[in-house]
């Protein structure tokens, strides 16, 4: 599973100051290593009953399933206290798993989830060297470790993850009137900008997927993951913190997508792309590495940020790589009615498995661009493997996210929200 190998290749990284803003909304126990929750704080009734179907406009396709999953979801995956649990992997928390809640909150209007699974990450995840916190941004990794105590257990960040929980705080600043979430969203920024960016092939800025340490293995290589890159979101940061160039992470950003995936015969999106600095080549990662040049559970991600993109801003990028890069799996679906699970770099399946998480952030791409095939995958795939609240297994944390985040149509975040004041 893609989850199971992120950042996989991360060497301790150096130690870079910052600088610290002490914010927390509710203040917790934090876990004293034998027991890997911090003192919980369960939802009152009647914040429990609040995020229900009124939540979501009417107008808003699947509308029901998308409020039965999401309560499905909060109750399974996310404890008392805002933890969100990775069953398949240990019961593990991630930046991911919390970015994800905080993010799915504000879509569906729900202020009390997003307050503690914010608060969770914020007192649990923060990173730190010697006891003290280095900067805003969040340990990517969060669980039992060899001792057998419950903690941070990789202290490196992961820039998506980053990304989509400042996302979902400028959202929800908006959205709910919180302007300590705006300044939360906009320390994160500064350590964002200073740690996850870095100037690649013609003094252009790019976003690392990490710690430089990490993603950067020799003077002219970089490694990136275009699914970690989010115009939207470059977009919405632009607005709140202008002292940055983040639209030029949105141009970057569409020239990685655009001129890495010739990489792939069949113009299909890698996990994972590296950059030649000094030519501005994009080749395969080596076969050594754990991170593969392959068509698979990142890459799925491209679809629904760029769906975004072209729903929120109209951006025409975004509509041109959605129509012209899913070509090849439009054919694919055309004539087969399936798609394997991981394709390779000539086009060949990988795996004769499918994948739920594929077909719904290929829905939120065909929405925009081939709806007849967008209905098609929501009926003969999607809508099939969902039961009781939960697409494809219930321990399937990834799966959840990406099918509900998918089905959510962009809509529901109203335009002025989008807008800076």
């Amino acid at each position: 599973m893609r989850h199971l190998v992120k950042l996989a290749v991360i060497v301790s990284m150096v130690v870079l100051n910052s600088c610290h803003l002490g914010y927390s909304i509710i203040k917790t126990k934090v876990s004293d290593g034998r027991n890997p929750v911090t003192t919980a704080m369960p939802l009152k009734s009647s914040e429990s009953n609040s995020t229900t179907i009124a939540n979501l406009p009417k107008s808003i396709r699947n509308r029901e399933l998308l409020a039965q999953s999401w309560e499905i979801y909060r109750k399974r995956f996310i404890q008392g206290d805002g933890r969100v649990i990775d069953y398949e992997a240990g019961d593990r928390s991630t930046s991911e798993g919390q970015a994800y809640a905080m993010l799915r909150a504000v879509l569906i209007n729900d202020p009390a989830t997003f307050a503690l699974t914010l608060n969770w990450g914020e007192n649990n995840l923060q990173r730190q060297v010697d006891g003290k916190r280095t900067d805003n941004l969040w340990a990517w990794k969060w669980g039992r470790n060899a001792d057998g105590n419950w903690g941070t257990i990789d202290n490196n960040f992961a820039s998506d993850s980053d990304i989509d929980a400042i996302t979902a705080l400028i959202l929800a600043s908006r959205r709910w009137n919180r302007p300590e979430y705006l300044n939360l969203a906009k320390a994160k920024l500064q350590d964002l900008w200073n740690l996850s960016t870095m100037v690649g092939h013609e003094g252009k800025l790019y976003l690392l997927p990490g710690p430089t340490g990490a993603f950067v293995p020799n003077a002219s290589t970089i490694y990136l993951n275009p699914s970690y890159l989010a115009p939207y979101a470059f977009r919405l940061f632009a607005q709140v913190d202008p002292q940055h160039d983040w639209l030029s992470l949105v141009n970057t950003s569409y020239e990685v997508l655009e001129k890495s995936a010739p990489v792939s015969a069949v113009g299909l999106p890698s996990d994972w792309i590296a950059q030649d600095t000094k030519t501005g080549k994009y080749q395969p990662l080596p076969q050594t590495s754990q991170l593969q040049t392959v068509y698979g559970f990142d890459a799925y991600r491209i679809w629904w940020r760029l769906s975004l993109d072209a729903a929120w801003f109209n951006s025409p990028q975004a509509r041109r790589y959605l129509q012209t890069n899913s070509r090849y799996l439009q054919q694919q679906w055309r004539e087969r009615s399936r798609l394997p699970a991981r394709i390779d770099l000539q086009g060949k399946g990988l795996v004769d498995y499918e994948s739920t998480a594929q077909y719904a952030m290929l829905y939120a791409a065909w929405e925009v661009v081939e709806p007849r095939l967008a209905k098609e995958l929501l009926e003969k795939k999607i809508l099939l493997q969902y039961k009781q609240g939960v697409w494809d297994d219930k321990s399937a944390y990834y799966t959840q996210n990406l099918a509900w985040l998918g089905l959510l149509s962009p809509s529901v975040i109203p335009q002025q929200l989008l807008k800076a004041k």
